[in-house]
């Protein structure tokens, strides 16, 4: 079980910690675990029309995906001899595309270094909200129903998200049943709630989402730059509502560092990755240090 810790705001001042963006791109080895959501023909709601494709490059080294109609998770193992944690990634791009190594891959490779194992999210864009939450209410239960075989201890399954993928992890957090789409097998009989929820740059939380918020919301860490206009106000109002409840949660508060950094940022918000980290040991997430 997760300890119960206070809240907290971490408000950027002095020194940077060590992280930098010069190591921040990393990859996972080797080629992950492809895992399909659906079984064949048995997939619900709104199906995405085409086939999955890549959008043009911006010149950023930033690989964007759209049309997802057959989604799918990645896990990427530690390849630790006891179980670890695990995190299923869900990648931002507005529900209209997922910036899949900036959001994805990249962070899973950074969790991969936390001793976690990294599931990267292909959920269906674009324009299909109500398709992407089925797609990580099926991927959570299937982490947990499948744990033994990727020696994930199932009681440590998190999620973590970057702007929509934000939205589409806090809106799992609080939203944790029932589902929203059929029983299909044994899977299905997993409980949906993250353990805890790692929210970057969330967008879209201030669009119904935050008065769910109650004492049965995952623990949650929050990272979210000032200088985000568009979307501070809706972590902001999270955050106030999360400190009424008796969830554990924190939120890392800096001035700059903008939306849509992922891992690559040589701003203040540049040291949420250790925050991060800090929490997680914390409320007993990763395994404190001998």
């Amino acid at each position: 079980m997760l300890r119960l810790v206070l809240s907290s705001v971490f408000l950027f001042s002095g020194a940077l910690p060590a992280f930098s963006a010069e190591r921040a791109m990393p990859e996972p080895k080797g080629p992950g675990i492809v895992v399909p959501l659906w079984p064949k023909g048995a997939m619900p709601g709104q199906a995405i029309k085409g086939t999955e494709r890549s959008l043009p490059a911006r010149g950023d080294e930033v690989v964007r995906l759209t049309d997802i109609s057959e989604p799918s998770f990645t896990v990427y193992a530690v390849g630790s001899p006891k179980p670890t944690p695990a995190v299923i990634i869900s990648p931002g791009g507005g529900y209209g595309g997922l910036a899949y190594n900036k959001e994805g891959t990249e962070v899973a490779a950074w969790l991969n270094g936390l001793g976690v194992t990294g599931v990267v999210l292909k959920y269906r864009v674009p324009n299909n909200r109500d398709g992407a939450f089925q797609d990580i209410q099926r991927a959570i239960r299937l982490v947990r129903h499948r744990a033994a075989e990727w020696n994930i201890d199932r009681e440590r399954v998190g999620v973590m998200g970057f702007s929509a993928g934000g939205h589409l992890s806090a809106r799992l957090s609080i939203i944790a049943g029932p589902a929203t789409y059929a029983r299909l097998d044994d899977a299905d009989d997993q409980p949906l709630r993250p353990d805890f929820a790692v929210l970057g740059y969330p967008a879209y939380l201030d669009e119904g989402l935050v008065p769910l918020v109650d004492a049965r919301t995952s623990p949650t860490f929050i990272a979210h730059a000032e200088d985000d206009k568009r979307f501070i106000e809706g972590s902001d109002a999270y955050f106030t509502a999360l400190k009424a409840t008796k969830t554990p949660h924190a939120f890392f508060r800096c001035a700059t560092g903008g939306h849509g950094h992922g891992l690559r940022s040589e701003k203040d918000v540049k040291a949420w990755p250790d925050k991060c980290q800090a929490w997680l040991l914390q409320i007993g997430v990763l395994p404190a240090a001998r």
